[in-house]
């Protein structure tokens, strides 16, 4: 497995390949800089453009972006903070403050170094840990196919968010667009409102596009940017080789939590919030300072800036090897696998080794070229960005997004029906409903509906088919745990209270 690795190190080089990675990154950087905007809406933007594109090129794009992004976030969370990404929040705790005492600029390279390496572990982690689970998962027939999906969609509900009954009725919405079209089997039409549009059912893009573009775009618009954020264009920051040994001592925090942010990116449900949260208490519980920390520790940003890359490659551990996205970026990546024709899954090491194997060595890269394109030249660059007028970057992300939808089938129907994704995501945004199940929903939906038919034909109609044997029983127990846990957990807490 490990020799199909090197095997598709060459094509990576091929430098449209590469280039395709380092303007991922760099447009990863000005859209994670831009308050409002995340990776997981840039993505969702790209993804129709890259039809006609080979999949390194595309993938490379899509890796590129993730980790720019994650990284860019720190930009507006030291300079103004406010964070970029949900995941750079807790970048802001000593990131504002040293760029109060003018120390932005070593704040910045701090979060490039630390987000780099994070990034190069999770990389790591992506190539040691999914060839070897992805040799156990071929092993798996139709009816334990059907229950990973299953427990997909259950971690993504129960795990995703706080509230379950409204990740479950998320998830529902997207099973019900999945089986919008002809019946795979006996060819019927199902909710197609006698629309010859709906026959080959929805295009995930579409759906991609709608829910997580438009909405941010909207608040865009909504909010104009108003803080009392330190001057980008007096940040003095220094060349990063010269910044270099200043961090040595940071080098406990950086492995500590890059093991934390690889850990929690392998969860489903997790995220880079919640690692970059845990690896700065925890530095901070073991820092011969603690006091320092809040009023401008570089530590602290490294802590975290560590942590929250080091989720984004690992994240796609059970994704590409089960279809179970970690997060909601992985979930939206899956999307841009389909669209080339790769289905995550027991299946893709397989079927596709040299293109799936490339897209860890472009995560790897763009962990790398982090620091040679958001050093020091580059940070009071990106850092000028945020004074751009908010109205003109909606204006042109939307023109954009009815381009890129357009252009899948050259018919207005499609982007009428993005739009309407768009509405029905705006409205479950403000009312808290999690829109990753409903990706998930409709990427797994298919996948479980297929597999379950074909388990019952293998057992000719006989349900007890899908227990009979061990895997599939541990997928069942696991698929409990997963919905009973949490009540369980909370009652033991409850009780422990009242005790």
């Amino acid at each position: 497995m490990y020799s199909d690795l090197l095997h598709a190190l060459p094509d990576v080089f091929a430098w449209t390949n590469f280039a395709a990675v380092v303007i991922g990154v760099i447009a990863g950087i000005v859209v994670g800089a831009m308050p409002g905007l995340s990776a997981t809406m840039a993505i969702s933007v790209l993804v129709p453009f890259t039809f006609g594109l080979e999949p390194l090129v595309a993938l490379g794009l899509m890796a590129g972006i993730y980790n720019g992004a994650m990284y860019g976030g720190a930009i507006p969370a030291v300079l103004l903070r406010i964070p970029g990404t949900p995941a750079a929040v807790a970048t802001t705790f000593d990131g504002y403050p040293m760029a109060q005492k003018g120390e932005g600029g070593f704040a910045l390279q701090v979060a490039v170094v630390s987000s780099s390496i994070g990034g190069i572990a999770s990389a790591f982690a992506l190539m040691l840990l999914a060839p070897p689970l992805s040799k156990v998962t071929l092993l798996f027939g139709p009816s334990e196919v059907f229950w990973v999906a299953v427990f997909g969609l259950a971690s993504i509900i129960f795990l995703l968010g706080g509230n379950p009954v409204k990740g479950l009725i998320s998830a529902c919405f997207g099973v019900f667009v999945s089986v919008i079209g002809s019946d795979p089997i006996y060819g019927n039409d199902r909710f197609t409102f006698g629309q010859l549009e709906m026959l080959d059912g929805i295009n995930i893009v579409i759906l991609l596009v709608g829910l997580y573009a438009l909405p941010p775009v909207i608040d865009l618009l909504e909010t104009p940017l108003k803080t009392d954020g330190v001057n980008s264009s007096k940040l003095g920051t220094e060349p990063i080789w010269k910044a270099l040994p200043r961090m040595k001592s940071f080098w406990k925090t950086w492995l500590r939590g890059s093991f934390l942010g690889i850990w929690i990116g392998i969860l489903p449900g997790a995220g880079g919030s919640m690692a970059a949260f845990m690896s700065y208490n925890e530095a901070r519980r073991t820092s011969k300072h603690p006091e320092t920390w809040g009023e401008g520790e570089p530590e602290g940003v490294a802590a975290a800036e560590v942590a929250n890359n080091a989720d984004t490659a690992s994240a796609l551990i059970p994704a590409l090897t089960l279809g179970i996205p970690g997060t909601a970026v992985a979930a939206v990546m899956l999307g841009g696998l389909l669209v080339h024709g790769l289905q995550p899954g027991p299946m893709l090491f397989r079927d596709n080794p040299d293109i799936v194997f490339g897209f860890m060595w472009q995560f790897l890269f763009g962990a790398i070229l982090l620091v040679l394109l958001g050093g020091s030249l580059a940070t009071n660059s990106f850092a000028r960005l945020l004074n751009l007028p908010r109205p003109l970057l909606g204006s042109v992300i939307i023109v954009l997004m009815l381009i890129g939808v357009y252009s899948i089938h050259g018919r207005m129907f499609d982007v009428y029906l993005m739009l309407g994704f768009g509405a029905i995501g705006w409205v479950m945004d403000r009312l808290k409903f999690p829109l990753p199940p409903v990706v998930l929903g409709l990427i797994l939906g298919g996948f479980a509906e297929e597999n379950l038919r074909l388990a019952l034909r293998i057992g000719r109609g006989d349900p007890m088919v899908l227990f009979q044997n061990w895997t599939s029983l541990i997928l069942v127990a696991l698929t409990v745990a997963v919905v009973v846990g949490p009540t369980l957990k909370k009652r033991f807490i409850d009780s422990r209270k009242k005790a």
